[in-house]
């Protein structure tokens, strides 16, 4: 299908949702130059430097965009700048024949979640929730020396499956030093939570779940089997949104149909004065179905970031807190 990167591989940017590259300068450069520190090549995308406002451009020029690095032979993987809010708007002009047959890894976070979900959907080849280059990629030390370790890990190594994924000893969602260094980030101490006991295995779904609420029931979006693991997160919602996109997840039938749920880290969440943490709204509307669910994991726009194979198997231990790779992703 494809191989893991080497040294001198090229990684194709695109911008799917905000101009990264413009308004977050700075830090889009930050994240191409660590690509090219582990001896990466990096191609821009033709919106590189362009700007419309709250987007990079069109939907069919966004599309162009990514559809360019999907035909393009020399790129190996393809990684966004930055999301956005509004990545769903490309999904009917993605060329996804192309995809299918050149299959190069894609990855990335946030609104890509939906020109993620819509790839795996329409050809059945894996893709990866994981960084993007200038909100991930871009971020200060000490969290993202643990993030690029990890991206090796998972996309420069020859796989160890089964693979643990470890914890990361600290975290942070704090947005001080976004642009520019100022005032070092306020750090803590990292827990993963096991919020309902179990061992579930199953083939590992999901992305931001705000982001779902414009793709869930078309055709771009995966169709969800009894059995499958359910990878969610999100940023910046209050608890009144978080009640809403987990009501549209039970809704929808998905909360009565995977086996197991891995929360993310909900990064800058508002509870609205109710003292009510995402997994607690999370529990109402699964009605006492006793399911196992980890909170608080890594997989999130929160620092440091793994990076999780969407479409493969994956087994949850959330008794023991522990996730683990139990199937090859390349």
């Amino acid at each position: 299908m494809f191989q893991p990167l080497e040294k001198g591989d090229t990684v194709g940017v695109f911008s799917p949702s905000k101009p990264a590259s413009v308004m977050a300068f700075e830090r889009y450069v930050r994240g191409k130059e660590r690509l090219q520190s582990l001896g990466l090549k990096v191609k821009e995308g033709i919106l590189t430097g362009k700007e419309d406002h709250y987007r990079s451009g069109t939907p069919k020029e966004r599309a162009e965009e990514l559809n360019a690095l999907l035909l393009d032979q020399e790129v190996k993987m393809i990684m966004p700048s930055m999301g956005g809010t509004n990545a769903n708007s490309i999904l009917p002009y993605i060329d996804y024949e192309a995809f299918r047959k050149n299959p190069k890894i894609i990855v990335g976070l946030s609104d890509v979640t939906a020109i993620l979900l819509a790839l795996y959907r329409k050809t059945g080849i894996p893709v990866f929730y994981g960084p993007s280059v200038a909100s991930t990629l871009g971020e200060f030390p000490p969290l993202i020396d643990d993030t690029m370790h990890y991206f090796q890990e998972m996309f420069m190594e020859k796989q160890k499956t089964p693979y643990i994924v470890p914890m990361p000893e600290q975290w942070s969602d704090e947005k001080v030093n976004w642009l520019e260094k100022t005032i070092e980030k306020k750090l803590y101490r990292n827990k993963w939570i096991c919020v309902q006991k179990g061992i579930a295995q199953g083939r590992l779904v999901g992305g931001n779940v705000n982001t779902m609420y414009g793709t869930i029931g078309t055709e771009y979006f995966p169709i969800i089997e009894e059995g499958d693991l359910l990878l969610i997160e999100d940023t910046t919602k209050t608890a009144a949104i978080v009640e809403k996109n987990f009501a549209m997840l039970k809704l929808h039938g998905i909360l009565d149909k995977v086996s197991g749920i891995i929360l993310g880290k909900h990064e800058q969440y508002d509870d609205l004065g109710t003292g009510r943490k995402p997994y607690e709204i999370l529990l109402e509307q699964l009605d006492g179905r006793d399911i196992p669910i980890l909170a608080d994991f890594d997989s999130c726009h929160t620092h440091p970031l793994h990076s999780m194979p969407l479409g493969r198997q994956v087994e949850l231990n959330a008794t023991e807190k522990k996730v683990i790779l139990v199937e090859n992703w390349f």
